[in-house]
């Protein structure tokens, strides 16, 4: 099980994560939502190591993840938001990088890439440079380096960027393989469509701090509302889209 206790990140005093509780158990995956400056990114990325909590902690089976570190990371597998990968290597060179940065023997590493690219309809770009792939196939590769190593705990933030429907659908089928899988899925994403067709539980973020913390179906009937999307419009105080496209239209028009 993975479990944010009070975590809370501060820039200059200033909470931007504020005292966030909520856990992830394997076989579930828990969407994580909120709108823009909410907060979803910074914890992220303390969940991922890459920043460190100004207060609270994170658990891991039970133990604060610092007692080994190390073996956490390993069991960890990323989908960042951003596809920022080396540019000059080709797919093949970089899941190659990868692969051996998490020491799979070289004979596993080859034949798990070659049946990556294949899945991911990537084999016939696998010696080109990754300059040269779109931000749906850089995406591709970014879900095949964070699988490569079967981690236990999956992380995908807004791992749809860049997916044609195909490629979208295949990731919705994973993500549901993975749980089926026992593995442990955090699934941050703006598309609350999606989110409500994989995720059985929500956690709801607006900012800094919980605003949810529930199944989508309890949340529905307990604020009375048919959708994951009016469950959300109510909870961040979102305004009516509606009203602010007429307004738009309207400022056009001067």
């Amino acid at each position: 099980m993975l479990r944010a206790e009070r975590l809370t990140k501060r820039y200059r005093g200033i909470p931007v994560v504020d005292q966030v509780t909520f856990e992830v158990k394997p076989g579930e995956v828990v969407g994580y939502l909120g709108p823009n400056g909410s907060g979803k990114s910074t914890t992220v990325k303390m969940l991922t190591t890459l920043l460190e909590p100004s207060h609270g902690q994170i658990l891991f089976n039970g133990q604060p993840i610092q007692v080994d570190l190390n073996g956490y990371k390993k069991r960890l597998g990323y989908v960042p938001e951003e596809s920022h990968l080396y540019p000059y290597l080709t797919g093949t060179e970089y899941l190659q990088l990868v692969g051996r940065l998490r020491s799979i023997p070289e004979r596993l590493l080859n034949e798990k890439i070659d049946a990556f690219l294949r899945l991911f309809s990537l084999h016939p770009y696998r010696h080109s440079a990754i300059s040269a792939y779109s931000n749906g196939m850089r995406r591709k590769i970014l879900i095949s380096a964070a699988l490569l190593h079967n981690p236990d705990v999956v992380i995908f933030d807004e791992p749809d960027s860049g997916l044609d429907i195909g490629s979208g659908l295949v990731l919705r089928s994973l993500v549901q393989t993975l749980a089926e899988e026992s593995k442990i899925v955090l699934y941050c994403s703006h598309l609350l469509d999606v989110v409500e067709k994989l995720c059985s539980t929500v956690v709801i973020l607006y900012r800094g701090r919980v605003v949810a913390n529930d199944s989508i179906d309890h949340l529905r009937t307990l604020m009375r509302r048919p959708s994951l999307e009016e469950v959300f419009t109510e909870l961040v105080h979102q305004e009516d889209a509606n009203h602010v496209a007429r307004d738009i239209v309207d400022v056009m028009k001067y």
